[in-house]
């Protein structure tokens, strides 16, 4: 799981280790210094990628509910990845306040802040994964593809991403509580027992990380290919454009997992490793990407630019009228 809001404690003779990595199975010593960074690196950190969301998933979902058709395959799933990252994004402020102090919003909001954070996380990468898909199919095989996609081959690919989303999901809301320690506070933590959290590190490299990332390289370099065979107009910017996307998915998301699993083989009494600190910036980088991963998703497209120059037009057309009768009516007045 990525950055959490959580940390589940374990007291070794003087020596307190958090696992901020939640089902990550990431032990991180409770050193004066690794808290200290975290209590003051994150909460604004957080607050910062909400606002960067909520403005570009908005701007998003603006721009296709006002230019686009809402029943295309491509607008059905982009709107289901806005979903995906607005449940990820309402988990935030939580988390900031929680690492600034503790845990208050009781256990009942422990289990479903973290349910809804993970649900997003895990829907958001499967959706980026059946975009890049679809889009293969739509280059790749176009005949045979254009029969296949219509809405109903959209709606039941979106459903099915939320099931195995929920699925993956399932001992979440049964494992996270509110514990209360002496030093800490109330700490809403993963109490699953130690083999359930190495399981699930593992779940999320595999599933979450190396099979997407395969599905990526595979689909855009074969998309790559078709397009370079074809006289289309502009097969550079795509190709550029398939190249962008590829690099930022795996820019983003690659170094949270290479320093989780690092992280998992460390020395557990090692509490001065630079590893914790690593989680923290890593899983943070991946964090800001899901969030706004629209947003990159969309306005990469020469089309999405256009629509946001038109509406930023119109915007400035309707401020500039209001500006005149203003002036108008100060004059006649």
């Amino acid at each position: 799981m990525m950055e959490p809001v959580t940390g589940t404690m374990e007291t070794l003779a003087d020596t307190t280790e958090y696992d901020y990595g939640t089902a990550d199975a990431a032990y991180v010593c409770d050193s004066n210094g690794s808290n200290d960074f975290a209590k003051h690196f994150l909460p604004p950190f957080y607050y910062i990628i909400f606002i960067f969301s909520i403005l570009g998933n908005g701007v998003v979902l603006l721009v296709i509910c006002k230019f686009e058709k809402l029943n295309t395959v491509t607008n059905i799933f982009l709107i289901n990845l806005v979903a995906s990252n607005i449940f990820f994004t309402l988990t935030l402020p939580f988390q900031a306040i929680f690492h600034s102090d503790q845990w208050v919003f009781g256990e009942a909001m422990c289990k479903l802040v973290n349910t809804v954070d993970r649900l997003g996380f895990y829907s958001s990468i499967l959706f980026l994964t059946l975009m890049a898909f679809d889009r293969y199919l739509a280059v790749v095989h176009c005949v045979a593809a254009s029969r296949q996609r219509r809405t109903f081959y959209a709606v039941a690919l979106s459903s099915a991403v939320w099931s195995i989303s929920l699925l993956a999901n399932s001992d979440t809301f049964i494992h996270f509580t509110v514990e209360e320690y002496s030093r800490e506070g109330l700490v809403c933590e993963d109490s699953s027992e130690p083999q359930w959290k190495v399981f699930g590190l593992y779940k999320q490299f595999v599933l979450f990380f190396v099979f997407p990332l395969s599905v990526f390289i595979y689909c855009y370099f074969r998309i790559t290919l078709t397009v370079l065979s074809t006289r289309m107009s502009g097969k550079i910017r795509t190709v550029r454009l398939i190249f962008v996307v590829v690099l930022m998915f795996f820019l983003f998301w690659s170094p949270y997992n290479i320093v989780l699993m690092m992280n998992e083989n460390r020395d557990p009494e090692d509490c001065e490793s630079l590893l914790q600190y690593a989680l923290y910036v890593t899983s943070n980088i991946a964090r800001f990407y899901f969030c706004v991963n629209p947003v990159f998703y969309t306005f990469l497209g020469r089309k999405f630019q256009n629509h946001v120059r038109g509406v930023l037009r119109n915007q400035a057309s309707c401020l500039s009228s209001q500006t005149t009768l203003s002036g108008s009516s100060r004059t006649l007045a």
